[in-house]
């Protein structure tokens, strides 16, 4: 895995051999892999919109199709196996994948005439083991091949009781090149296998004391990020949402993602100048399984209130109503990416087609439980009634409100057939144009439930009950069921760039795009949009501002607008001061107006710093939604014009690196996130925080690379993301939660990583 240890910006580099020479310039990475919530996964860069899905494409196709529940870190990681990686601008993104958003672009090392290798390891003061290898070299004159492994074990930074690791993830490569017409191109076939558990994604949480400024604290006994928030046993009780039985959740195999990938990669270099390069692959994915955690409201109990703990005595004290989401699912899907390009005169032509078939059957189950509030908490017990026979007496549970909240169920396919083309006119040498198009016929068959959930809720189950004349309880609706939804559409995406040097140093640049989707078949795994719901998500972005370049100084001015209709979420809504959740279907829109500065400066010798400022003001619209709890009380949550939750209105990069000596350097990597609300009405916020990364790297010679990073050099201890049950919490009532106990997600603490890279 790339990591910081791995240096700031990687160099473009070609080799006389290489079949990957033709392949784009590198452009600079921004430090994508440095990402202080996951070591595993890329970092989001910030465009004003909550991510929109996979944002990584290998040999120019989707590392995984979609990470809506095939994660991308479950099968994919920045290890040896990768000859380089790009960056796609939302542009960029918009034509060749149809989505806008900053993107990684990854390509394959498959090997060169001559023999070589890489070893990298990576280890850290909490005992993480990372070992990558990659081995490639030549067979007589016009085959090549390539053979890789990746291994990490990550225990976390605190032990999980009922595993070892926090991540233990397992990825083999092999590759077969045949070098076509001596070198004017080839055809790869590449097999890949992943095994992945990563309950570390569900372990990110923590309680604390809501200051009522922006602040944390911590509670007595309780260190974030060094203590387990994740429940002793190792096991539970649950409702499952397909069989309408009871099963047991082993927390060992929650996160179990197995999965097998054959990859074609091929280009050829026609003698009338035009590239031809197609790329496909068919991946399944068996075992693809993760687990999310939530809560609600953190209370003090008394013995008199019920809760016992599993010895049976009578439990006094802090408790957190807490929520487990179980999510299983099979995905397979077939890919295929072709382009043709050509320089021709002061034009740079580039024509493609996707072809994208995805096969998704999945369900996920719901339950709740309370636990006490503290390092590795213990689970309580208390008196409900069975959901699946109604007619019985209360009995004493330690989990309940099965299937109360969002359990989700879909089966079926969507196909993605889209052409493509953009061309780079060099109009002047001080006028550039680049325009682009993507026309994608888009067709999604689905099997969903579109009936609300409830407590109890399974495949075969009824959504009704009523009590007859005789004090029975009887079922009185249809049978929950799924019903299939067939979509034919058709989608589009445009970009148009200009670029003017108004003096040699100095110009103007301008560009706007637009993608439009329709509601993919994830979306249809809760409720699902109805007729009248379904509409076009459409997402323009338009940029323009001034540039300048010197020999120490490159920088660039833009102010920016995006906007995205229609977005369709499943919120979770808490009744304040309780553990009682509903669960809404919402669609609203979200616009933003920002204005970024960025930098590239080289002051003197050996020096360069890279900077970027952005502020920002992402906001709702039209986001309204109600929900009725059991008592009969109905609460509202309106979030229009209201600052969209864990999105920051100011981002500030620093990035300094300084070349000691030729094989010696240390850098830095500062990140700024100001403020950000932590619920829907901006009532609760966290102040800003910096994220913080800085190592040393030293080449000790041609064949062995050192490196000692810092991940958080100052151990910030700053919450993130969203405060558990408080999303119907006003900004009149934000008072009464200074000095409450709450919960919500933190950074990854100070931590010391260690690397060394051997090529042979």
């Amino acid at each position: 895995m790339a990591s910081a240890s791995t240096g700031m910006y990687a160099q473009t580099h070609t080799d006389n051999n290489s079949t990957n020479d033709s392949e784009p310039q590198k452009k600079e990475e921004r430090n994508v892999m440095l990402n202080a919530s996951d070591a595993n996964k890329p970092r989001e860069i910030q465009i004003g919109l909550p991510s929109e899905d996979v944002t990584v494409y290998e040999n120019g196709l989707p590392a995984v199709y979609s990470s809506s529940v095939h994660k991308l870190s479950a099968h994919w990681r920045s290890d040896a196996s990768l000859k380089g990686t790009d960056l796609m601008t939302p542009s960029e993104s918009a034509i060749k994948t149809g989505n806008i958003a900053y993107a990684v672009s990854a390509f394959s090392e498959l090997g060169e005439k001559k023999f070589s290798g890489k070893l990298n390891y990576k280890a850290n003061h909490f005992g993480m083991q990372n070992f990558d290898l990659n081995l490639s070299g030549g067979i007589g004159n016009n085959w090549l091949y390539t053979a890789g492994m990746y291994q990490n074990f990550d225990p976390g930074s605190f032990k999980l009781r009922f595993t070892d690791y926090a991540d233990r993830t397992q990825i083999y490569h092999l590759g077969l090149t045949r070098i076509l017409n001596g070198g004017k191109g080839h055809i790869s076939l590449l097999y890949k296998y992943s095994n992945s558990k990563n309950p570390g994604n569900f372990a990110n949480a923590a309680p604390f004391i809501y200051a009522g400024d922006g602040s944390i604290k911590k509670l007595a006994g309780f260190d974030p990020g060094m203590d387990s928030y994740v429940q002793r046993q190792g096991s539970f009780s649950y409702l499952n949402t397909k069989t309408g039985k009871m099963d047991t959740w082993n927390m060992t195999d929650g996160n179990d993602n197995r999965a097998n990938e054959v990859a074609l990669v091929s280009k050829y270099q026609f003698d009338n100048g035009w590239l031809w390069k197609l790329n496909a692959k068919y991946m399944n994915a068996p075992r693809a399984n993760f687990v999310d955690y939530g809560g609600s409201t953190i209370s003090e109990v008394a013995e008199a209130d019920g809760y016992q703990l599993s010895d049976g005595s009578a439990y006094s004290g802090l408790i957190e109503g807490r929520r487990t989401w179980l999510h299983i699912g099979k995905v397979s899907n077939a890919l295929l990416t072709t382009e043709m390009s050509k320089q021709l005169n002061n034009h740079k032509l580039m024509i493609g087609l996707n072809e994208w078939y995805y096969h998704l059957n999945y369900y996920s189950s719901s339950f709740q439980w309370a636990g006490t509030v503290e390092a590795y908490p213990r689970t309580l017990s208390q008196m409900y009634v069975n959901p699946l026979d109604p007619t019985q007496t209360a009995h004493r549970f330690e989990t309940f409100g099965y299937n109360e909240l969002s359990p989700e169920y879909t089966k079926g396919s969507e196909n993605k057939l889209a052409l493509y083309f953009t061309d780079e006119w060099r109009i002047t040498p001080k006028f550039k144009l680049f325009y682009g198009g993507r026309l994608e016929y888009y067709r999604m068959s689905a099997y969903q439930i579109s009936a609300s959930r409830f407590r109890g809720f399974h495949l075969g189950n009824f959504n009704t009950y009523s009590t007859a004349a005789d004090g029975s309880i009887v079922a009185t609706e249809h049978s929950i069921a799924p019903a299939n939804v067939t979509k034919n559409k058709l989608n589009y995406a445009a970009t148009l760039q200009m670029t003017y040097n108004i003096t040699n140093q100095f110009g103007l640049t301008a560009d706007a795009t637009i993608a439009t989707r329709f509601p993919r078949i994830s979306e249809y795994a809760g409720t699902g949009p109805t007729e009248e719901q379904y509409k076009r998500v459409t997402i323009p972005l338009v940029r323009g501002g001034i540039f300048y370049k010197n020999s120490w100084l490159d920088l660039s001015s833009m102010v920016t607008y995006i906007s995205k209709s229609n977005n369709i979420d499943q919120q979770n809504l808490t009744k304040p001061g309780t553990s009682e959740g509903k669960t809404v279907l919402l669609i609203y829109n979200i616009q933003t107006l920002g204005w970024t500065t960025s930098a590239e400066i080289n002051p003197f010798k050996n020096f360069h710093m890279h900077a970027l400022f952005t502020y920002q003001k992402p906001v709702y619209k039209n986001y309204n939604a109600s929900v009725t709890f059991s008592d009969g009380q109905t609460m509202s949550v309106n979030a229009n014009n209201k600052i969209v939750k864990e999105i920051p209105q100011v981002l500030i990069e620093l990035d300094p690196r300084y070349d000691i000596t030729k094989n010696l350097s240390a850098w830095l990597s500062f990140r700024y996130f100001g403020k950000t609300y932590a619920n829907l009405q901006e009532a609760l916020y966290f102040n800003g925080h910096w994220e913080t990364f800085g190592g040393v790297n030293w080449n000790v010679n041609k064949n062995l690379s050192l490196g000692v990073s810092v991940i958080n050099i100052f151990n910030e201890k700053g919450a993130k993301g969203t405060i558990s049950g408080s999303e119907l919490i006003t900004k009149d009532e934000a008072g009464k939660y200074a000095g409450k106990y709450m919960s919500g997600n933190y950074l990854r603490p100070f931590t010391v990583e260690f690397n060394a890279s051997i090529k042979f």
